[in-house]
């Protein structure tokens, strides 16, 4: 079964029609792009993909095994959507720290652990604010990343950063796929998506087409 299928989905944002009669799968163990220009509404798919959003019209359904009695939005799913707002006077470590507390399934360890892969010193004490963009990003997918979700939910992951820490980026991916983890992102890069992707979709016309 797909993790998540779009069936005839329809929605506008902001007055501007965004997705008319969407239909689409999200294999399990597959590493799937999505790519389009700016404006075409990538966030707003991954948060329809996600539960965040409602469609107008059509079906959005998400793999029961993720989704248990009462909840609203997926267990597993780790996400980044437009760059999470973080405690700007605190450091990265206190930050996820927080983040970790919502489910308590991780602590310090696992969270060092994630920073490190990332390129991140989790001892340092500097504060988020005085953050580069390119550190700011590792943050984001750390928080994606740490409680070792089964299905990745990725918008633009490699945005701001250098290109030693592309190639970490998607080494990790590429790891993490071959545990089974489920791994959707875009970008506007070609190379990351014939690197990486397995099952390949573009934006185009307010739809959403596979790329052959």
């Amino acid at each position: 079964m797909p993790v998540v299928t779009l069936d005839q989905v329809s929605k506008s944002y902001r007055g501007t029609s965004l997705y008319k009669d969407v239909s689409l799968e999200i294999d399990e163990g597959a590493i799937t792009s999505i790519s389009g220009p700016n404006g075409s509404g990538k966030s707003v798919l991954f948060r329809l993909m996600c539960g965040f959003v409602v469609p107008d019209s059509g079906i959005v359904k998400i793999d029961e095994k993720f989704m248990s009695a009462k909840r609203i939005f997926p267990e597993n799913f780790g996400v980044v959507i437009d760059r999470p707002g973080f405690l700007s006077n605190e450091s990265g470590l206190n930050n996820l720290r927080q983040l970790a507390r919502i489910r308590g399934v991780i602590g310090d360890v696992e969270i060092a652990q994630t920073m490190n892969l990332l390129g991140l010193d989790p001892s340092a004490r500097q504060k988020v604010r005085h953050y580069s963009l390119g550190m700011k990003q590792k943050l984001a997918l750390a928080q994606a990343l740490m409680e070792r979700p089964k299905v990745l939910i990725l918008d633009e992951p490699f945005n701001a950063l250098d290109a030693n820490s592309v190639l970490n980026v998607r080494e990790i991916l590429r790891d993490l796929n071959a545990f089974g983890v489920t791994v959707v992102f875009t970008s506007h890069n070609q190379i990351d998506i014939d690197e990486l992707a397995t099952k390949k979709f573009e934006i185009k016309n307010s739809t959403v087409v596979p790329v052959l």
